[in-house]
């Protein structure tokens, strides 16, 4: 069963969507705040767009959390170009900016970088950051520096990761992309994952963040132990930085492969 179905409340640059989800907001913010669940921020990793998400917003919306998932310029049906880490990391401040939060922050894999970043341009609504087998840098990391520290471990997504004739992007092999990414999801979710996967640009990957936040505002690190792209001993020197750690038995993919448990963890935190 594929598990990505399109979502409405998602934005992607489009006027229209844009339209949408500012009606929506507007409704969240003249609701009593003391009622109504904080509202959910969802950034996709590397490859991926809000597609991602879709079956964890549905799980969201059965437990009256509101949620909101972002495509990163260039991915999914985002009509702006690519961007680089900052660039998406402002798209994303400036998504915040549009919220009257409080915003639970939430940044799966490279994700994790930009909620980062984000969360240091634009900290002021932003209750609790949330790091989904993501990427936790300080202040002057940059991710491949970064995993160049780390203990050399060999991953699946490793070897099908393949660059662009230009050497400008990074591409997955879609042969490998559920040993890589979900390999705990349910039947079918690879083959209507494969033909959304877009290029990556490098440059995501080697652009230093400018803060550490984490530091500051609550932080919670959901660790995946069969994770295909970031093995689970990377994935503890990151969760170590975080004030809280929580542990999910499955794939790179919680979202799609646990959703029902991963909207439990952010329900909790959404009305805490």
């Amino acid at each position: 069963m594929a598990t990505f179905p399109s979502r409405r409340n998602s934005e992607n640059g489009s006027t229209a969507t844009s339209v949408v989800m500012a009606a929506r907001l507007g409704v969240v913010a003249c609701e009593d705040t003391a009622m109504t669940p904080k509202t959910i921020l969802l950034v996709h990793g590397a490859w991926h767009g809000a597609w991602c998400w879709a079956s964890l917003q549905a799980e969201l919306d059965r437990r009256g959390v509101p949620s909101l998932a972002i495509d990163l310029p260039g991915h999914g049906v985002s009509p702006l170009p690519f961007s680089d880490l900052h660039g998406d990391a402002q798209y994303v401040a400036d998504a915040l900016s549009r919220i009257k939060g409080p915003v639970v922050l939430v940044g799966h894999s490279y994700g994790g970088a930009v909620i980062t970043e984000a969360a240091t341009r634009h900290p002021d609504n932003v209750n609790h950051l949330v790091y989904l087998t993501a990427f936790v840098l300080d202040e002057g990391e940059a991710l491949m520096p970064f995993l160049k520290t780390m203990p050399v471990i060999e991953t699946p997504l490793g070897a099908a990761i393949r660059p662009t004739a230009d050497g400008a992007f990074s591409t997955v092999d879609p042969a490998h992309s559920e040993v890589s990414f979900y390999g705990e999801c349910p039947e079918g979710t690879t083959e209507a994952a494969n033909p959304r996967l877009c290029p990556q640009p490098f440059a995501t990957f080697f652009q230093p963040v400018t803060g550490a936040p984490w530091k500051t505002i609550p932080s919670t690190y959901v660790e995946c132990t069969l994770d295909g792209a970031i093995p689970i001993e990377h994935q503890r020197v990151m969760s170590a930085r975080c004030q809280n750690i929580v542990t999910l038995e499955t794939d790179h993919s919680p979202f799609a492969s646990k959703p029902a448990e991963t909207a439990d963890i952010l329900e909790r935190l959404a009305r805490n």
